[in-house]
């Protein structure tokens, strides 16, 4: 049920993020146009874009996680048996869901430093900029924790299947 909840979740993220990434386009390209057309512009467009462009990466981060699409060095774990793949894959989620916690308190930590801080243009609490990163915090460990729907608990990158060029494949079998 919760990793359905991820789903519907990540894919309203997907299309928040190209909402947020129309409303940066035409904020920047607006005010360039009005900069050189009109010798004016829009005076919180450079800032709002900042912000959206600070959302729109973290929740591309969430759901680049959730489709296990994030970065990852499989070179060394190719190389090693079954069961040391689900050793470090299990202490890669451990350490990943120990950085997202750290990242969480520290979000929410300066989250509340920056309560009563604004910022110049807009004049709006720069904790809004904290939430962004606390979002992504809340929604990582969650992720991390929560197998996607047909994983069976299965560690975020698939070890059972070895890619290699120098792995045999099905058909070099006699």
């Amino acid at each position: 049920m919760l990793s359905r909840i991820l789903d519907r979740c990540c894919r309203m993220f997907d299309h928040l993020i190209a909402a947020l990434l129309a409303i940066m386009v035409i904020l920047v390209f607006g005010n360039v146009m009005l900069r050189y057309g009109l010798d004016s512009g829009i005076t919180l467009s450079e800032e709002l874009a900042r912000w959206l462009f600070v959302w729109m990466t973290f929740l591309g981060a969430i759901v680049a996680l959730r489709e296990q699409q994030h970065l990852g060095l499989e070179s060394f774990t190719r190389r090693l048996g079954p069961a040391a793949r689900r050793l470090c894959a299990g202490l890669r989620r451990g350490l990943m869901l120990g950085c997202c916690a750290l990242l969480g308190i520290g979000a929410f930590q300066q989250g509340l430093i920056n309560l009563g801080s604004q910022s110049a243009v807009m004049e709006t609490s720069l904790a809004w900029l904290d939430g962004a990163v606390l979002v992504f915090a809340l929604f990582a460990c969650l992720i991390l924790i929560v197998p996607a729907r047909g994983s069976a608990g299965a560690p975020l990158a698939p070890d059972a299947k070895d890619d290699s060029p120098s792995a045999p494949s099905g058909r070099d079998r006699p």
